[in-house]
């Protein structure tokens, strides 16, 4: 339970704060963005990636609107019945409104109940989160068919260009291929402020959420696994590699570090559910800046950033991803309405030595799901290849991800 004046005293504080708001550069989420009735706006995503920023832009053709911050220590343990004082708190401060914006929503509890109640009044409400889990819950219950969700990453390279105000090159790109797209990280280039951000996610969206006794080994496996991108695992080898007491444990303790953004892992393509589940499973980081930040080993493995970097872009407008295995490899399959649309292979440089390997991969995925085209994305190539009847495009990744879709 808050009491009435410390809401009021939070709200005061928050509202003054917001007046001098650095809106930053427009986000490419934000025209996607559009009030409708009876819906509840959702961004979801990892911490420090400027859904606060997304949200007071979307916000800002608004002639009035509620504010309110729930990550302030001042309101820790608010729930649903406090949030019916703070509505009675805003009003009496700030006048009527139909529009909310409150940020950090998963710090409250039953946080559903009183946004579909205000939703059944007419009301509007931006909502920023950063656990998936916990927001899609709440979605599943009151909020179904009540909500639209959109997930904010990081800058992506146009936006990285923005922010630093640079044109599009090679040049431009190794830059953001190794510092990747946390705002304030962009804007102060202290590493610190990567690690302690993954320190934060751990301790305070995971470790004290779900309460992990063991938290050092959880610690390390998150660490691990950052450093692992682009490479295989199983809950099977992350329980003896661990000494996990079960394979389940090892599946919570993924779905924990997916839930929180900071890992996605994809599986192999299979026809059947059951060995799409039971096969290994790739895994990704969601920044290249907060891998090189942490990392234990293998850090400097440029081909595995890169594959890093296409599986990012990708993800940012696909969620149906998988990895192919023939006779020989694919990177990435994209399916959409239970089909596969495209095959997308990833090399830092085409060579001698790996071309008819990347080649013949990305071949056999094309022959299986009868498409005509392909692509290789490298860090600076550009081709194109006839292979019979069928197109490849070499094309590198910079280029690429100004044309994303």
């Amino acid at each position: 339970m808050i009491l009435k004046s410390t809401l009021g005293e939070v709200a005061k504080s928050q509202a003054a704060n917001i007046k001098n708001f650095d809106y930053g550069i427009k986000r490419e989420l934000l025209d996607r963005i559009s009030f409708k009735g009876g819906f509840a706006l959702i961004i979801s995503g990892i911490r420090r990636s400027g859904k606060s920023t997304l949200a007071m832009q979307a916000s800002k053709k608004l002639d009035r609107f509620y504010y309110f911050n729930f990550e302030d220590p001042r309101v820790k343990g608010i729930d649903a019945q406090d949030l019916v004082k703070l509505d009675d708190v805003l009003k009496e401060m700030f006048g009527e409104t139909d529009y909310y914006v409150f940020d950090e929503i998963q710090n409250v509890s039953d946080w559903e109940v009183f946004i579909r109640s205000k939703l059944d009044e007419g009301k509007r409400f931006i909502i920023t989160g950063s656990n998936a889990a916990l927001l899609s819950k709440e979605f599943g219950t009151k909020l179904t068919g009540r909500n639209l969700i959109y997930e904010l990453f990081p800058f992506s390279f146009k936006e990285f260009l923005d922010f630093k105000k640079l044109a599009a090159s090679p040049r431009s790109f190794a830059e953001y291929f190794n510092e990747g797209g946390f705002p304030e990280y962009l804007r102060f280039g202290d590493n610190t402020i990567l690690t302690t951000l993954l320190n934060d996610i751990i301790s305070r969206d995971i470790l004290a959420r779900y309460k992990i006794r063991n938290q050092r080994v959880f610690t390390k496996m998150a660490v691990y696994l950052l450093s692992s991108i682009g490479r295989e695992f199983t809950y099977n080898g992350l329980r003896k590699l661990f000494d996990l007491g079960s394979t389940n444990t090892a599946v919570s303790f993924v779905s924990y570090l997916e839930d929180s953004y900071l890992i996605f892992t994809i599986p192999k393509f299979d026809y059947s559910l059951r060995k799409q589940v039971s096969n290994p499973k790739k895994v990704y980081s969601i920044d290249n800046g907060l891998t090189l930040a942490n990392s234990i080993s293998n850090s400097e493995d440029k081909g595995r950033l890169l594959e890093n970097m296409v599986f990012l872009g990708l993800r940012r407008n696909h969620k149906n991803l998988f990895y192919f295995r023939g006779k020989k490899e694919c990177d990435f399959l994209v399916r959409e309405k239970n089909k596969i649309i495209s095959a997308i292979q990833a090399c830092y440089e085409l060579n001698d030595e790996n071309k008819g390997r990347e080649f013949d991969g990305l071949e056999e995925a094309m022959n299986k799901f009868s498409l005509n085209t392909g692509i290789i994305l490298t860090y600076n190539q550009e081709d194109e290849i006839m292979l019979k009847d069928k197109k490849i495009s070499i094309i590198p990744l910079w280029k690429w991800l100004l044309d994303a879709k």
